[in-house]
């Protein structure tokens, strides 16, 4: 038996998706609950890592350590910081970096010290199993309207995505974040505050992980205008469009 844990870091990411787990329960440990159950076919664990990279590290390592889930799939919003990245796009990440890790003298920026690495790559074969559940879901979605290519539609993106510990919500922010990172050979599509935390963790065990986010934002100064609507409107809509998708890809 497989089990796929399904983690964002807000309620309102994952609205709805308990109510279709089949023999769902829920177990509360390490001051989270956990719904355990089956989603199109899969055996599933839904969790909420909660704000920032040590809370999501206490929530991924919970997952491994007391429910044993075999891979775990990141789903939620983000902010755009990479070219031809607008708002309502959707980024498969492959890789993670944190944005706000610098050890330098000692170690050189972005580097997590003891790893010889700034960069934890996503898995391959899951990564590539989400991408093709985001295209399939965002070309089923506007198929009557435009292609995905088009520049009117949405556009599915594959890249590193940046996490830290800062809400990205100034032009300026955004423009020194992107800036840095260029610098050091590192080209970001997004922004988030988890999922380099989790890419993390799950290095450390071997475990597979994948992360798909909705483009909330051009983490500029409106960063935080309809952030919620957006996410209750747009981004759950996308989160279980693409959770489908995926699950039904992945083998029982």
């Amino acid at each position: 038996m497989t089990v796929t844990a399904i983690l964002s870091a807000l309620a309102e990411e994952q609205q709805g998706f308990v109510d279709l787990l089949e023999d769902a329960r829920c177990v509360r440990r390490a001051g989270r609950e956990f719904w355990i159950g089956r989603l199109h076919g899969q055996d599933v664990v839904l969790a909420l890592s909660r704000y920032g990279k040590v809370a999501a590290s206490t929530t991924a390592t919970t997952l491994i350590e007391s429910f044993g889930v075999d891979r775990i799939v990141f789903t939620g919003v983000a902010g755009g910081i990479g070219a031809g990245v607008k708002v309502g796009d959707v980024v498969v990440a492959d890789g993670y970096v944190q944005h706000d890790m610098d050890a330098s003298p000692l170690f050189p920026r972005f580097e997590v010290p003891l790893y010889g690495q700034a960069r934890f790559d996503c898995h391959p074969e899951l990564t590539s199993n989400l991408l093709v559940a985001a295209q399939g879901f965002i070309a089923q979605s506007y198929a009557q309207a435009s292609a995905v290519s088009d520049e009117s539609g949405v556009v599915v993106h594959r890249g590193l995505i940046a996490s830290g510990d800062l809400f990205v919500g100034s032009a300026e922010k955004a423009s020194d974040l992107q800036q840095a990172l260029l610098g050091a050979g590192h080209v970001p599509l997004a922004v988030e505050m988890e999922g380099a935390a989790v890419a993390q963790v799950c290095h450390d065990y071997g475990l597979p992980f994948a992360a798909v986010r909705t483009i909330s934002d051009r983490a500029d100064d409106q960063a935080h205008v309809d952030f919620m609507q957006f996410v209750q409107e747009v981004a759950s809509r996308y989160a279980h469009g693409i959770i489908r998708e995926l699950l039904e890809l992945l083998p029982k």
